[in-house]
């Protein structure tokens, strides 16, 4: 592959049949606002220059792109072939100028990327950030959370994924972590209140609050009430009918939320609801336990990243964290 750009004479031909990249920025503000006005005052120009950039891109390209629709404009077969071709274009290329300001532009300071879950930033992160700033104040992160690894905008390349897939894309290496221990936990006072939770049998019969798997596709085995009660020989059906509720949601950090606030018993798993366990905020009502031996959870970096300083100390503070 040549690394030149200066002696590739085709890159040449190409950019001399380039349209002009002002009137593609505009021409994507009015497309993606359907409107020249709306247009205008995002890029702080006149509604006359929209139209001026816009007529001579049509002009370059030999073909309407846009048809009046009442005050607004709507794009023709052809302005929507373009527009998306050119929308990804400008993402592509602001996700590139971004990664080279905070990877090139401040040697002073560093920013890396992290994609995670919701319930692991906000359970295992947020408690952990304020060290990690501490000893690294040089470093900063921007966090996305998802609940699809493999559905995030184009133009998102995070510098590390934490994920329990073991492979999440191409160009990243992934070092394995733990396995998911899960048990059920609950309030002191719930337990107080509920002396029955303190046996298996017991807590089959309390106020469940269960993860559903509604919008978790990437998680290879999902564990809930029914999984985790059959582990231990108990079928869940054998609830009573007219019993305590059955609470379901796909949202772990409400239903930690609702533990917290006296309102029954959920599965708590270790690396997320440990430290809650260690102050005493929550308790393990039963001993048992599900240690899921033959999958982990998995931290995945950008292989172009590996020897960055920065990269180097988040690994091995993360390593330190994880156990």
């Amino acid at each position: 592959m040549n690394k030149n750009p200066g002696t590739n004479a085709g890159t040449d031909q190409l950019l001399l049949k380039m349209p002009s990249l002002r009137a593609v920025k505009c021409f994507v503000a009015a497309a993606r606002y359907q409107s020249f006005t709306r247009a205008a005052e995002t890029l702080c120009v006149t509604q006359a220059a929209i139209s001026r950039q816009i007529r001579e891109l049509e002009e370059h390209l030999g073909t309407p792109l846009f048809e009046r629709v009442g005050r607004s404009v709507r794009l023709t077969a052809a302005g929507s072939i373009f527009f998306d071709a050119a929308q990804l274009s400008f993402v592509n290329i602001a996700q590139a100028a971004a990664r080279v300001r905070k990877d090139y532009g401040n040697q002073g300071r560093r920013t890396l990327s992290l994609c995670c879950s919701p319930a692991f930033s906000a359970l295992w992160m947020a408690p952990r950030l304020p060290g990690f700033f501490s000893t690294h104040p040089d470093i900063d992160l921007e966090l996305v959370t998802t609940e699809n690894f493999m559905a995030l905008e184009p133009g998102i390349h995070p510098d590390i994924f934490i994920t329990k897939m073991a492979r999440v894309r191409d160009g990243y290496a992934s070092v394995p972590l733990f396995h998911d221990r899960i048990y059920p936990v609950c309030t002191p006072r719930y337990l107080a209140d509920h002396p029955e939770v303190a046996t298996i049998e017991g807590l089959r019969a309390s106020v469940l609050l269960n993860l559903s798997p509604y919008g978790r596709s990437q998680v290879a085995e999902h564990v809930d009430w029914g999984v985790w009660l059959a582990i231990h020989r108990l079928d869940l059906e054998d609830r009573p009918r007219d019993g305590a509720h059955y609470f379901n949601a796909n949202d772990y950090n409400l239903l930690i939320q609702m533990v917290l606030g006296d309102q029954g018993v959920a599965l708590g798993f270790d690396h997320l609801v440990a430290p809650l366990v260690a102050a005493g905020r929550l308790v393990r009502p039963v001993e048992q336990e599900l240690v899921l031996e033959e999958t982990r959870h998995y931290l995945a970096y950008r292989e172009e990243r590996a020897d960055d300083s920065a990269m180097e100390r988040f690994r091995a503070w993360f390593a330190g964290q994880a156990g």
